[in-house]
């Protein structure tokens, strides 16, 4: 069965864990000195190595034949604490064992000593999801901790554990890893599996991963089956959703330049291209933060980006004023946050372009202090007029130019690769058209960027590619623009949990998630509505009063809305 990057490649020696090299060396030296502790506390973002470090850390307390506080992983208690196989050793989820009488169900069984290890340990996972009395319930245990018991706890949001349980424990902050580490990790697993790869790839996965290996090696193992064993960076922007560092600055020349239609022109590509719009404008944020720092500090930005920065990037930076990057990075952020409670991002990305390209010159154009004839006020209102007389001839070529000549592009990556056809379930997706409303699927429509924003950075690349295409009150149909990532989406059982997880929070009641690819979806909404209008023309044969508006055109109203439903009489 094969297994996923980051479990093959999970740490299981404190000098395996990459990026946290002062907590594994103080826990070396702990376990060396035998000066343990009866209670320790885990924090950091995700995918940076807690519960891996703790697992390692309950092999070294137990293990016999530890060398420097290093577990040997060959003796029986190693491989069955990394087989998950001793009793003695216990892992828990908070997230669905949070009540009293779970807790209270460890302090009971702590009493007894360990029947195989030296020490009993038990390590909870998202421990901040715990209630009010699970708390107080672990507290008590705290304060009277018995011989040979440690526990371990795990969070990702120290700030929702109470003082009293943290003030108990020995804490430990997990930070994020380096995009520079996780590159040099990545080349080692790369080199060692013999994968070839593009290193302009494993910088775009390094950056993507916002510092976490396991979101890095998660991405990479979709990199890797996307491009049938092949790392390429088209592959690696296709996977993430990242734009290239030419489009973004393509992009940030024409609105500095206030050429207001070449910049709706270059976000409209990157639309067509499927790139999700809140990752562009992530990205964009990203980039204006990095010509910002360059003109103070060149060397760090270097570093950091990992030698991606070019000639024309040093070029731009040298051209801007920091004025005006103050203002586009506030701009920026303020749409990022309106695109969050919106159904419609590319309304906001438009706006976005028309509101950059009209900001004060950057520095490559007189500004209205540079005017010599006139006083500061008539040059302002003269700037001013031929302004809007620039976006009124703008906007007049835009309604003259029905589309843009890349609307219909498809995107070079998908066409070469081969996918099975997805299989689907009609019984279910009949099952909910029967009951599908436009209200519905609007209320899905709303909570959809929301939904994704819960989403791990590989679970959003998925996602990022679909919409609801239908839904009735028990049921949700997602449509996907590429078959690939809706077979990745049915396979990934992990991502169907953390959907109607993430449902369940934005709506109540248990839903059931349809996926399918688009094009299989147009083909379906045309049968179902053909059976459909074959039904009621049976039962019209039957029954000579009928309504002037046929049942089949109704329930066709009823799911996509009366705006979208032409009705034409053959």
């Amino acid at each position: 069965m094969y297994q996923a990057l980051y479990r093959i490649w999970r740490p299981q020696r404190f000098e395996d864990v990459v990026g946290q090299e002062m907590i594994t060396k103080t826990l070396r030296n702990a376990v060396a000195t035998k000066q343990i502790s009866h209670a320790y506390l885990f924090t950091g973002p995700r995918g940076t190595g807690k519960t891996s470090t703790a697992k390692i850390f309950a092999k070294a307390i137990n293990c016999h034949h530890q060398v420097d506080g290093e577990p040997c992983n060959q003796c029986e208690i190693c491989k069955a604490i990394t087989n998950g196989s001793l009793n003695d050793v216990l892992e828990i989820d908070a997230a669905s064992n949070n009540g009293v009488e779970e807790i209270r169900d460890i302090r009971d069984k702590v009493k007894y000593a360990p029947t195989q290890a030296d020490y009993k340990v038990y390590i909870i996972d998202e421990v901040h999801m715990l209630s009010t009395g699970a708390f107080n319930a672990l507290l008590k245990t705290l304060e009277e901790p018995p011989a040979n018991v440690v526990f371990i706890l795990a969070t990702t949001e120290p700030h929702k554990i109470p003082a009293t349980i943290i003030s108990r424990t020995q804490r430990f902050d997990f930070k994020r890893i380096t995009s520079k580490v996780i590159l040099e990790r990545m080349r080692y697993i790369l080199d060692e599996k013999n994968i070839s790869y593009d290193d302009e790839a494993l910088k775009v996965i390094a950056k993507a991963a916002e510092g976490g290996m396991r979101d890095a090696l998660s991405i990479l193992d979709q990199v890797i089956s996307f491009g049938e064993n092949e790392v390429t960076l088209e592959n690696a922007l296709m996977v993430t959703g990242s734009v290239t560092k030419s489009d973004l600055l393509n992009y940030l020349r024409a609105v500095c330049n206030n050429e207001t239609s070449i910049g709706l022109e270059t976000m409209h590509k990157l639309l067509q291209d499927g790139k999700d719009a809140s990752r562009i404008v992530e990205d964009l944020i990203d980039y204006c933060r990095d010509l910002l720092l360059y003109q103070q500090s060149p060397a760090m930005v270097e570093e950091n980006e990992l030698g991606l920065l070019d000639d024309d990037f040093k070029e731009f930076a040298s051209t801007l004023k920091a004025e005006t990057l103050y203002e586009m990075i506030n701009i920026l952020n303020e749409q990022q946050q309106n695109m969050r409670f919106t159904a419609h991002p590319t309304i906001y990305l438009e706006v976005l372009t028309v509101k950059l390209s009209t900001l004060k010159s950057s520095g490559q154009k007189p500004t209205f202090d540079d005017v010599p004839s006139k006083s500061v006020t008539e040059a302002k209102i003269d700037q001013l007029n031929k302004r809007i007389e620039q976006l009124q001839n703008q906007l007049n070529s835009m309604h003259q130019t029905p589309q843009n000549k890349t609307v219909h592009k498809k995107v070079p990556t998908s066409k070469n690769i081969k996918v099975k056809e997805v299989k689907v379930n009609f019984d279910k997706v009949n099952e909910v058209l029967n009951h599908a409303t436009r209200k519905d699927l609007n209320k899905f429509q709303q909570i959809w960027n929301d939904l994704i924003s819960m989403l791990t950075v590989p679970q959003r690349a998925i996602m990022n590619v679909s919409q609801p295409v239908a839904a009735s009150e028990n049921g949700v149909v997602i449509g996907f623009q590429y078959p690939y990532l809706c077979q990745k989406a049915i396979e990934d059982q992990a991502l169907q949990d953390a959907l109607e997880n993430g449902l369940s929070r934005l709506v109540s009641g248990k839903l059931s998630l349809i996926f399918l690819p688009k094009e299989q979806w147009l083909k379906i909404r045309e049968d179902y509505l053909n059976n459909r209008k074959t039904s009621e023309n049976n039962s019209t044969d039957n029954d000579s009063s009928v309504d002037d508006v046929p049942e089949v055109v109704k329930k066709a109203q009823e799911i996509f809305g009366k705006e979208n439903i032409e009705v034409s009489k053959d």
